[in-house]
């Protein structure tokens, strides 16, 4: 069973959005969306300073098995992209609430973070994914 945080918002599209003290949201994707990709080889971030649209497609994850597009969870503008990733893509694959993380976003409307599905609608995503 994927792991599936509590204290995490998650897309249909299993993006997952975490508000920091800070006021933005940092994004990656589930544990339950590293697993099914496989072997992460390669991310392409958004560019800083990039404004992004909820449900917008904003970086792409290629793993040995396939290329699947990142979305923005909520609308605002990219302010941090994890540069680790570049040298490193395999963190997604072995820490993907940690040091696996994709971006941060300054969001233009923190209350789109309500619109997303919280553990219990996350988890019934995924187990219609496995059926």
């Amino acid at each position: 069973m994927s792991e599936i945080p509590a204290e995490l918002k998650y897309a249909s599209s299993h993006e997952w959005a975490r508000l920091e003290e800070d006021g933005t949201v940092t994004v990656g994707i589930s544990d339950h969306a590293q697993e099914a990709l496989g072997d992460v080889v390669y991310v392409e971030q958004p560019e800083l300073g990039q404004t992004v649209d909820a449900q917008a497609e904003a970086g792409v994850v290629e793993s040995v098995k396939a290329a699947s597009d990142i979305y923005a969870p909520i609308s605002g503008t990219v302010i941090s992209v994890n540069e680790a990733l570049e040298d490193a893509p395999e963190m997604v694959n072995q820490d993907p609430y940690g040091d696996g993380w994709f971006f941060r976003i300054e969001a233009d409307n923190l209350g789109e973070l309500e619109d997303l599905l919280d553990s219990e609608g996350y988890a019934e995503v995924v187990a219609a994914d496995q059926h």
